[in-house]
């Protein structure tokens, strides 16, 4: 059996043609969830990058393997946690890797008989270099029972895609109009000296939101193209219709949403709700859309199910481990349930700390730390009035919000049994992860957290480097 997972950086769910997107940005993702199964409503349960990838090797929530946020110094995964590589190659699996999360942590690297270092000279990672890596390794163990992990960041800022895929922004309109005020919230953000070096001063002094827009768009387009030269190759290969492949994103992407210009935080639909799909020819049904609540944990116990149902005599399916909180997403893509989840309870720390649950008609969000947002206590949202999640409504109800604490304090309790909360911890210790790289870029100015804070905009900080 051949199990490939592609992790898709930062990809949200609703810019793609098969989640209902009208651009043409992803035909072959496209074409890959015509011929195995979409799920509609998948969700990252933790978010960034560190913590969701931690959770799905793990198929435990963050509360529960204690890694809750991103870029801390306090995270520590210990070896005797089951890790999905590890698990693999000891039931027999050539395991190997394309990527790069080594460098946030060392647990990444676990398990895999081939880890390649994807990291080139730029901080940003092209997929075409992850092919190039990832082509010959399938070559040469195109006949072994194998699992390849491909990480893939195209749509993380900063968006720089060959000009040839620059094809979504309205040709009549002009990007560097000065009279086009659609950027002042992102010039004048809290978060700016971060974003100016890392993808502001890459893409120029565009002044239209709509062209940075369209250059994840872009993004989208060229990442598509890539997965298509890996699919054309397994086909050239022979071994297309023996391999399992996997979809994510691993979160999605705000593009100006709730005051969150081209970044993924926030507890809201534009980056917890994620693009998922698998195909397996012969197993999994072609065209199969999955209606219910999933969550990426469930991916593990998907992965250990898909290689009891397909076994070689030379593989040992491994045991699925103890007190996990994903299920099997095979019952929902045979039709024998709807999903695996009645709600999805969600956790953030990183530039702002947040939980929340997902109900089918709510969202409610607890805010612990706003960070570079302004955030009230509390958030409420009527997803079937308001999808956007746009008038919070947790003043005008408020039993059902206090019904809505209870139930997360609830989980929490039931997940920690009496141990100390890992993000209670990193915010009394460290505070939030994000809110130092602005702190130390303002201290190359001279300026506090608390100076910025009274007057952040883009002309003041400029003049400042320009002093300095």
């Amino acid at each position: 059996m051949k199990i490939i997972m592609m992790s898709l950086d930062s990809l949200r769910a609703d810019r793609l043609g098969c989640y209902g997107y009208h651009k043409p940005t992803s035909p072959h993702i496209d074409k890959i969830a015509s011929e195995g199964a979409l799920f509609e409503s998948a969700y990252s349960q933790d978010i960034p990058t560190e913590v969701v990838h931690t959770s799905i090797f793990t198929g435990k929530a963050g509360l529960r393997t204690g890694v809750v946020s991103h870029g801390s110094t306090l995270s520590h995964l210990p070896k005797s946690t089951e890790w999905l590589p590890s698990m693999l190659r000891q039931s027999g699996f050539t395991t190997g890797a394309v990527d790069n999360l080594y460098h946030l942590q060392e647990w990444f690297a676990r398990g895999y008989r081939y880890y390649i270092n994807s990291v080139g000279e730029k901080r940003w990672i092209d997929g075409k270099t992850v092919n190039e890596l990832a082509k010959p390794w399938l070559r040469d163990h195109k006949d072994e029972d194998f699992f390849l992990f491909l990480h893939y960041w195209d749509p993380h800022t900063p968006y720089l895609p060959p000009d040839e895929y620059k094809q979504f922004y309205d040709s009549s309109s002009d990007p560097y109009d000065p009279h086009n005020t659609s950027m002042d919230g992102a010039y004048n953000h809290l978060a700016y000296p971060f974003f100016k070096n890392h993808h502001f001063d890459l893409i120029g002094p565009v002044t239209d939101a709509q062209y940075v827009n369209s250059l994840y768009d872009a993004e989208v387009r060229y990442l598509d193209d890539r997965l298509k030269e890996v699919d054309d190759y397994l086909e050239e290969l022979g071994i297309k219709d023996d391999t399992m492949l996997i979809l994510f994103g691993d979160h999605g992407e705000s593009l100006t949403e709730h005051d969150i210009y081209w970044d993924h935080c926030g507890l809201y639909e534009q980056t917890v709700r994620v693009p998922l799909i698998m195909r397996m020819p012969s197993y999994i049904p072609e065209g199969k859309r999955v209606s219910g609540f999933v969550q990426q944990v469930d991916l593990l116990p998907t992965i250990l199910e898909s290689i009891d149902k397909a076994a070689s005599s030379r593989i040992k399916c491994p045991a699925v481990p103890e007190k996990i909180d994903g299920k099997s997403l095979w019952p929902a893509m045979l039709g024998q349930e709807q999903g695996t989840q009645s709600r999805i309870y969600l956790s953030e720390c990183a530039w702002q700390s947040a939980r929340g649950i997902r109900t089918e008609r709510y969202k409610f969000i607890r805010n612990y730390d706003s960070g570079l947002f302004t955030r009230p206590d509390q958030e409420l949202y009527d997803l079937k009035a308001d999808p956007e999640e746009m008038v919070n409504i947790a003043d005008s109800f408020p039993k059902l919000a206090e019904q809505f604490e209870k139930e997360l304090d609830a989980w929490i309790d039931l997940i920690l049994q009496g141990k100390e909360d890992p993000m209670m911890h990193q915010l009394n210790t460290e505070g939030l992860p994000f809110r130092k790289r602005i702190e130390n870029i303002l201290n190359e100015v001279g300026l506090t957290w608390e100076e910025w804070k009274e007057n952040p905009s883009r002309e003041r900080l400029e003049s400042l480097l320009l002093q300095a």
